[in-house]
């Protein structure tokens, strides 16, 4: 008889994704994640427009991925990441087009610093091509449905 322990597997993160969106008043609204996390969204003051949001979904998403891998060898004495893009209105309605992510970081001399930096662009590449959710959504595209309850 084995007594050994079985390996445990760390739990699942849950498939399903979802947010609620409440008007506030005309143009701010409040947004609410699963976990009661908020965050307001319009109006004419410093409140990100949801362009703004779906560009910083964009920041966030790679730099957790690249301050993940990273980090495990040195942590950065600088993380920065800048995401551009054109919003246009052209045949196909209005969209972004030329989206440019510009990642600005630092790590500190050493050995530490220097295996951070080796894998600096490979990860940065790995996140943009695999591993970024909402990039890859972007770039794959896919269909939104839109109903009315």
């Amino acid at each position: 008889m084995n007594s050994e322990r079985p390996t445990e597997l760390p739990p699942e993160k849950p498939a399903h994704r979802h947010i609620s969106l409440r008007r506030e008043e005309t143009g701010r609204y409040t947004i609410t994640n699963a976990r009661g996390g908020t965050l307001s969204v319009g109006g004419d003051d410093a409140d990100f427009t949801a362009v703004e949001l779906l560009l910083s979904a964009i920041a966030a998403c790679s730099s957790v991925d690249v301050d993940y891998v990273t980090g495990r060898r040195a942590r950065p004495e600088a993380f920065d990441v800048d995401v551009d893009a054109e919003k246009i209105a052209d045949a196909q309605g209005n969209h972004l087009q030329d989206i440019v992510m510009t990642f600005r970081v630092r790590f500190p001399d050493g050995d530490g610093g220097d295996a951070a930096r080796r894998l600096l662009p490979d990860i940065i590449r790995k996140s943009h091509e695999r591993l970024c959710t909402v990039s890859r959504t972007i770039i794959l595209g896919t269909d939104i449905t839109v109903r009315t309850a």
